[in-house]
């Protein structure tokens, strides 16, 4: 059987899917889906902390779905932005978790990924995309060894 890893990028989620849809990504059916190609070995969810009711209520959904929360303080710069970036420690999650699994799935449309994608697929890694259409990089489409449109079953339109 399949070993696959899950990589869901929280906050490219939800802006992504609120900019496109109005709604909210369904990680259920994510799970349920992926968990029909093989067996999740690995999953993180990869969030931003400020300390919000709902937002934890909503880590805890994650939880028990079978992610690992990691989460990250919201830093609120003194020019007025804001850096809440988990990249990094995407990446070398992923890099780890590709030596030890079929398949990495990312759950993101950040181009910043495609670098990696292409090293995964060189370690002889499948590497899938699930991204928003439009909203997806390019670059991210093309350096996947699969790319799945976010639409349809992956939608929550009842939050």
């Amino acid at each position: 059987m399949k070993k696959i890893a899950v990589f869901a990028d929280v906050q490219n989620l939800y802006y992504t899917v609120r900019q496109a849809y109005g709604c909210h990504f369904d990680y259920a059916a994510l799970w349920d889906g992926l968990s029909r190609q093989g067996r999740i070995v690995e999953a993180y969810a990869y969030a931003i902390e400020r300390g919000d009711a709902r937002q934890q209520q909503f880590q805890q959904i994650l939880r028990r779905l079978g992610f690992t929360v990691k989460l990250k303080p919201y830093i609120l710069r003194s020019d007025g932005s804001a850096k809440g970036d988990w990249d990094v420690g995407i990446t070398i999650d992923v890099l780890d978790a590709a030596e030890r699994v079929d398949s990495i799935v990312l759950a993101s449309g950040d181009g910043d990924f495609d670098l990696l994608f292409e090293r995964v697929r060189r370690q002889g890694c499948e590497a899938i995309a699930y991204g928003v259409p439009g909203l997806t990089a390019q670059s991210l489409i093309r350096a996947a060894s699969h790319y799945v449109p976010i639409e349809g079953d992956l939608l929550l339109h009842n939050p």
